[in-house]
């Protein structure tokens, strides 16, 4: 994954009024933290900082911090609930060599048989790998795969370098018998019949 600019300044105003004043103007407020470092708290381009991540949140910014250049990866990145802004963003100061443990999605590529249902139980990984090597995702093929198939963590490829940390034993994908219309249908009789039953009269 490759490194992205992004210019920050320094922010010396806290607190939820000049937090709405920097979004109005157009910014997010983060900290900056790691390495034992004193946490720093900067003002980033909102409109940037979404360009930047558009890739995934395992995305490594070369942060501009008033003239010196930082690389930082977002640990947490707030929304508003409703209105989806951002609200704030955590970044976690990082070095070239260093390895990050991050959650990476998984990919499922391919088509099980036909008369399958295949069940996507785990949609990320965690793994530990080099900061500046984070795949944006992790393929796992289930091309043909059959009824009874199951794919756990630990027999997942991994990018070269990486090393997981999910319990092997997580279930990721497993593959099943597709119900048939008939059962599906009486499935939902069944439901049905049980939810429009009445309580059994107390006998007196």
């Amino acid at each position: 994954m490759s490194e992205i600019r992004l210019s920050a300044q320094s922010r010396t105003e806290f607190g939820k009024g000049a937090a709405r004043r920097a979004r109005r103007a157009g910014l997010v407020p983060a900290v900056l933290y790691g390495h034992g470092s004193e946490a720093r708290h900067l003002s980033l381009s909102a409109q940037e900082f979404s360009r930047a991540i558009k890739g995934g949140a395992n995305t490594v910014l070369t942060l501009d911090i008033d003239g010196t250049e930082q690389l930082a990866l977002p640990r947490a990145i707030v929304r508003h609930p409703l209105r989806d802004h951002l609200e704030h963003v955590d970044l976690l100061i990082v070095r070239r060599g260093e390895k990050v443990t991050v959650d990476v999605p998984v990919h499922l590529t391919g088509d099980a048989v036909p008369g399958t249902l295949v069940l996507h139980e785990l949609t990320t990984l965690a793994i530990e790998v080099d900061a500046l090597a984070i795949p944006e995702r992790i393929e796992v093929s289930i091309d043909g795969a059959e009824a009874g198939t199951q794919v756990t963590a630990g027999t997942i490829a991994l990018p070269a370098g990486a090393t997981l940390v999910t319990d092997p034993e997580a279930l990721v994908v497993a593959v099943q018998i597709a119900p048939t219309a008939e059962a599906m249908e009486g499935a939902t009789e069944a439901e049905g019949e049980t939810e429009a039953s009445p309580e059994p009269a107390e006998q007196g």
